[in-house]
């Protein structure tokens, strides 16, 4: 396959990385078939980048090489195929989707998206399922790559369209995926769909790539905030739930304490106030923040920490919350103070946080005894 790095017709090339790609596709796929793969592969980036490190290209060259890869779908193909190449291919794969997904042909008036980011939301929605789907990937590219298609994927997600994509794409596994031109964003999912893979996916991978998934759906939630917020709030009890269960309550460490300082920004991001009041009226989620409080791990009990001040400085607090929080009162006075006391001289954020606390959980004492908040020194006074 030498003759692809040879000046060939566009069409040429584009159809030879086409035609090889969807052998790759074929069960089983013969060594000589990768090898011309990656081959081509290797061509088509040289002819779209240009040589490493340099950016020698004829602009209206590169539009025209943009061009017909969308129009021969060699991009979805990419997508779909980058994890049963070998590593030279993968890595080649790579680069040119996140060239593709960040380029702009000159003068271009787009506002929002680039030319392929509008082609992957109006006709190809399934370029990001698949980038989506190398989390669920068994080839074996995807074990020796931590982060296998992530890198591509959040470099398309910094477009609203992509994250729309996949908070609001409900299509399963075996169904054609759907624009979501004309979706109803209000309405209550199944949980099913494809945003909703990734607490699955998080759970059962590798550390390095469950950190990657982590990385990729911590910029869903927290790039385009005015989506996410309608998303959560649309599925306020199904989202919660899976978060609880699969992320915050998780038997790995590091998924354990990502998703609690995530929930810990979201609740205190201005653009989620809606999100973050009607949080903190549910007296279950307030016990779940109180038992990570006494978690045997100190960052998971920081971390906690952030989410359980969001409850008691709530000044309009549900009766189910100031129900638990009297209840556990005089232990919780006792509790704070010698709660990571090794952080009270260096963080003094932290030491004033937790004074404030103090004080506010004895002031709701007041209907029983008045005066009890004077019974009550904050840390550092005599």
């Amino acid at each position: 396959m030498a003759f692809l790095f040879r000046s060939k017709p566009k069409t040429d090339l584009v159809k030879t990385t086409k035609d090889l790609l969807y052998m790759m596709l074929q069960d089983p796929v013969s060594i000589k078939v990768k090898n011309d793969t990656t081959t081509a592969v290797s061509a088509l980036k040289l002819a779209l980048m240009g040589p490493e490190g340099k950016s020698d290209v004829d602009p209206e060259v590169t539009e025209k090489w943009v061009n017909a890869l969308m129009s021969q779908d060699v991009i979805f193909l990419l997508a779909r195929c980058m994890g049963y190449m070998d590593i030279h291919g993968f890595f080649a794969a790579q680069k040119i989707l996140s060239f593709l997904i960040r380029w702009k042909p000159t003068n271009y008036t787009g506002y929002l998206d680039t030319p392929v980011v509008k082609h992957m939301g109006d006709a190809r929605p399934e370029i990001t399922y698949w980038l989506c789907r190398g989390y669920d990937s068994n080839t074996a590219i995807a074990d020796k790559l931590p982060t296998h298609s992530g890198k591509v994927l959040r470099e398309a997600i910094k477009f609203e369209t992509v994250a729309l994509t996949i908070l609001f794409n409900q299509s399963l596994a075996d169904q054609e995926c759907a624009s979501i031109k004309g979706v109803d964003m209000s309405a209550m999912q199944t949980g099913e769909g494809l945003f909703w893979q990734f607490f699955e996916w998080i759970n059962k991978q590798s550390f390095e790539r469950a950190a990657d998934c982590f990385n990729s759906f911590k910029d869903i939630l927290t790039l385009h905030k005015q989506v996410a917020a309608r998303y959560i709030m649309a599925n306020f009890d199904l989202f919660f739930s899976k978060y609880h269960e699969k992320l915050v309550l998780s038997k790995s460490y590091v998924t354990k304490r990502q998703s609690i300082k995530l929930l810990g920004e979201i609740l205190l991001d201005r653009a989620n106030y809606e999100i973050m009041m009607k949080y903190v009226e549910r007296g279950e989620y307030l016990k779940i923040c109180m038992t990570l409080l006494k978690d045997d791990r100190k960052m998971v009990q920081y971390e906690g920490f952030h989410v359980f001040k969001v409850f008691v400085a709530n000044p309009q607090k549900s009766d189910e919350v100031v129900n638990i929080l009297l209840k556990n009162q005089s232990r919780l006075i006792r509790f704070l103070p010698t709660f990571l006391a090794d952080r009270n001289e260096e963080d003094e954020q932290f030491r004033d946080e937790k004074n404030f606390l103090i004080r506010t959980i004895s002031v709701m004492a007041d209907e029983k005894n008045p005066f009890a908040f004077l019974n009550h020194k904050p840390e550092g006074t005599k």
